[in-house]
């Protein structure tokens, strides 16, 4: 239980609990149109779907519309908006269920989505999609299951799917990718299982950049840090893939190139309460020479001890990616990011072997959270510095501004 709030070169400019239904997941986009901006809110559970809010005064960030999901089977963990769609991910709590796949929205009114196509991806062993990325071109790229997958392991049955939105009514496959020896009959042998915290062999995030756009970075969870050459997006291929560990645990999540640097940053999400997973870091990897990729440093991190007793989980989990939007922040020196009981984090890592931190916000215990600590989930930063941060557990949107 955190009594007051902890900050550091960080103020709160405003908080909305999205009407008691804060409980939101890793899909938080922007959009700047006809002189307003919204912001697309995904839920890490039901009841509710999606949240959009006016935000073109951070200080006062208005609901305009909550939808609703059709049952506590499936949740709508990401989504992304680009230009007029927004696409959302379905998943579902077990094989079989529906909907599971992606949802296509136009967003031209923003104030009110309105749904256009479904892409199915349920049946089999699928359970749908946990994260989707899209920029705005052609393509999106999800870490999803798909009808006909056939997983060698239940927990590795998602893998990297490249989907063709070229027709938006009509989303389409264009490849795929999975991890070596993770689908049946692929001719490699299984991966060996992580035998402490088995999180198992599938992607996370899927980052593409207008700098290098035949490449994809992956966090490929238990897998490590995968970079797939995808100039041929009917077939991926692998350039290259660090694993670091063991002998830290996995569940490598974001990958983010910082391309003036030469470097990524990479999160491995918390998964357990109380510290039991950690360490889960914001790690900085060389990429100087992309086939071989080396971890230089890590940021720090507040006390591990205190952090343990307050319960909940504590460690990384998202970052802001620079989406390439000219609304969204974009910095190569400055990394800002997300670490559950442990708040809003800004750190310097121009100097990669002694990143420093250079601002941090950590609300208190939100009225309804379920593990009595703020669990800070994921975040946006837009272009003036303000970042709009949500909760995992009930707090809903707490809107900061960096002073560093």
């Amino acid at each position: 239980m955190l009594d007051a709030p902890e900050s550091s070169n960080m103020r709160l400019l405003a908080h909305h609990d999205l009407d008691s239904n804060g409980f939101c997941g890793e899909g938080t986009a922007l959009l700047r149109t006809k002189g307003r901006s919204y912001l697309f809110v995904a839920n890490e559970r039901g009841p509710v779907n999606f949240s959009v809010l006016d935000v073109s005064d951070p200080t006062h960030p208005k609901l305009v519309n909550q939808t609703r999901l059709p049952h506590d089977k499936v949740r709508s963990n990401s989504l992304a908006v680009a230009g007029d769609l927004m696409l959302v991910a379905y998943q579902v709590s077990e094989p079989g269920v529906q909907p599971a796949g992606m949802e296509v929205f136009d967003v031209s009114d923003p104030a009110n989505p309105r749904s256009i196509s479904f892409l199915d991806l349920s049946g089999g062993t699928s359970r749908g999609a946990h994260w989707l990325g899209f920029w705005g071109d052609r393509y999106a790229y999800l870490a999803t299951g798909t009808p006909d997958s056939r997983p060698t392991h239940p927990k590795d049955d998602q893998f990297v799917l490249i989907v063709d939105m070229a027709e938006p009514s009509a989303p389409c496959e264009a490849g795929r990718w999975w991890l070596p020896g993770t689908q049946m009959d692929d001719g490699s042998p299984p991966p060996v299982r992580h035998t402490k915290i088995d999180t198992g062999f599938r992607p996370h995030n899927i980052n593409v950049y207008p700098e290098r756009p035949d490449r994809a970075y992956v966090g490929y969870i238990d897998g490590g840090i995968v970079i797939l050459d995808i100039a041929d997006k009917s077939r991926p291929s692998l350039v290259t893939r660090l694993d670091y560990h063991p002998p830290t645990p996995g569940m490598t999540h974001t990958v983010l190139p910082l391309f003036e640097h030469d470097l990524l940053a990479v999160t491995d999400e918390c998964v357990r309460p109380n510290g039991a997973d950690y360490p889960k870091l914001l790690w900085l990897a060389d990429m100087s020479d992309e086939e071989s990729l080396m971890i230089v440093g890590s940021a720090p991190m507040p006390s591990v001890e205190e952090h343990s007793r307050r319960g909940g989980r504590f460690g990384a989990h998202n970052l802001h990616e620079n989406e390439p939007f000219e609304w969204s922040w974009q910095s190569q020196d400055i990394v800002i990011g997300t670490f559950f009981n442990a708040g809003v984090r800004a750190y310097d890592v121009r100097n990669p072997y002694q990143p420093v931190e250079v601002g941090h916000y950590v609300p208190e215990t939100p009225p309804n959270s379920t593990s009595g600590v703020i669990q800070i989930n994921d975040l946006f930063v837009d272009a003036d510095g303000i970042i709009y941060a949500v909760d995992r557990n009930g707090g809903g949107l707490y809107v900061l501004a960096l002073e560093a």
